[in-house]
């Protein structure tokens, strides 16, 4: 795809041949061990891993967490903001807990009246869930030492009274899902804020791959990647998230968790996890941003359930390309882009973590594909694209009825369900 990626290299670690392998990334070293006091707690990471997999995390008995710039909310303050948790003020459930929307002042984050100040996004964890617990701590570890304008803001937690809770600012747009997949008779995301919402998320993923101590994200998929009023992309959900390997290892090994059909294969088949495992699940979404289709959906007929699998064949190919991508573009995308993000897709999906590119040299990738505007040709294309829905329409008294108006089964299944339960929204 032109000079979006390295020159070739000949000693590859397989023995298959690939076109343009990307370079591998110089390895960050650890930051140095600080004097803080700290308690061993499991690895916040949701993965249930040994003894080797434990971290440390600052977590003192008062229910306090050195964190200096994260605000501490008493249980009856986020209590006022969300109107006692109304059924009403609800944004979404998971495996967490209940995400409420809530009211505080701008300033001191002190709880206010509905429409006054600014909106924040409340996750409640469910009391008895252990992994609750895990996924809060992991938040609280990485939300509240970084910030990235691509990474969801955390602006403070409660813990009190075996309640764990987290406060987010809010996002107005929702989750990249709920606008490729879920809102009914909504208005379609145009190729150009698709392309804004796909590289901010690669924005916010290529930091954290290239923090000090790299980070593994392990959950990316388009539930995770909420939007605010400008459809600019911010990654949330830090339950699963892991730190990266060390002292020149290539991978960690932890306990297979995540998402079916967003997870890499080499995790799932071996629990290696790889910086680059988090790319495979990048390339997953692009393809859904690309076609408009579920990564997994029971609803499509037989051999169209797994998109990955079947879509994979056609990307290389510029006319089946064109057939694959999402009816609600209406042809009003530059074919050129289309199809060197179709290479992208197809280098983040290769089996071999050590093939695929970095998040860096996709997200140059992205912005050069961002830069190519439709052409002429482009532009006879889609109006021969709407001839043919018109006559379509003509032919057919009922109309045509886009395969994305069927009734779909949810991405949302964790590992081991098969896809066969319906979808939990894990946004925040």
């Amino acid at each position: 795809m032109g000079n979006c990626w390295p020159k070739p290299v000949d000693n590859l670690p397989s023995s298959k041949k690939f076109s343009s392998p990307p370079p591998v990334i110089k390895k960050h070293t650890a930051a140095p061990a600080s004097n803080t006091k700290r308690a061993v707690v499991a690895q916040p990471s949701g993965d249930g891993g040994d003894q080797s997999e434990k971290e440390e995390l600052v977590l003192p008995a008062s229910g306090k967490i050195i964190t200096p710039n994260l605000k501490m909310f008493t249980l009856a303050e986020l209590k006022s903001a969300t109107r006692n948790f109304r059924p009403d003020t609800v944004l979404g459930e998971g495996g967490f807990g209940t995400v409420f929307k809530g009211w505080v002042d701008n300033k001191t984050f002190a709880p206010s009246k509905v429409g006054v100040g600014i909106p924040v996004a409340v996750k409640k964890s469910n009391p008895d869930s252990e992994q609750g617990l895990k996924e809060w701590q992991a938040e609280v570890k990485f939300l509240g030492k970084f910030s990235h304008p691509n990474l969801v803001k955390l602006i403070g937690y409660c813990w009190e009274e075996k309640e764990f809770l987290l406060v987010y600012e809010h996002m107005q747009k929702g989750s990249l899902e709920s606008h490729l997949f879920r809102k009914e008779g909504a208005e379609a995301l145009s190729w150009d804020t698709r392309l804004k919402i796909a590289i901010g998320a690669a924005k916010g993923l290529a930091f954290l791959h290239t923090t000090e101590k790299q980070v593994i994200y392990r959950d990316f998929k388009a539930s995770n990647i909420l939007l605010d009023a400008d459809y600019n992309a911010k990654l949330s959900d830090f339950g699963l998230a892991k730190m990266g390997p060390v002292n020149g290892d290539s991978h960690v090994t932890t306990r297979v968790v995540g998402t079916y059909g967003y997870a890499a294969p080499e995790y799932m088949a071996t629990g290696h996890l790889y910086v680059r495992s988090d790319v495979y699940g990048f390339g997953v979404v692009l393809l859904e941003i690309l076609t408009g289709r579920r990564v997994l959906d029971l609803k499509r007929p037989n051999g169209e359930t797994n998109l990955v699998e079947w879509a994979k064949p056609m990307l290389p190919d510029k006319k089946k390309l064109r057939k694959i991508m999402d009816p609600r573009l209406e042809g009003q995308y530059p074919s050129k882009a289309a199809y060197q993000i179709a290479e992208i897709i197809l280098q983040c999906l290769e089996p071999d973590p050590k093939t695929r590119p970095s998040m860096e040299e996709i997200l140059e990738c992205l912005e050069q594909c961002n830069a190519i505007k439709m052409k002429p040709r482009d532009k006879n294309a889609t109006r021969a694209h709407d001839q043919r829905s018109g006559n379509h329409r003509n032919q057919n008294n009922y109309g045509h009825r886009s395969p994305l108006h069927v009734k779909k089964t949810g991405s949302g299944n964790v590992i081991g369900n098969q896809g066969r339960h319906a979808a939990i929204n894990r946004s925040y």
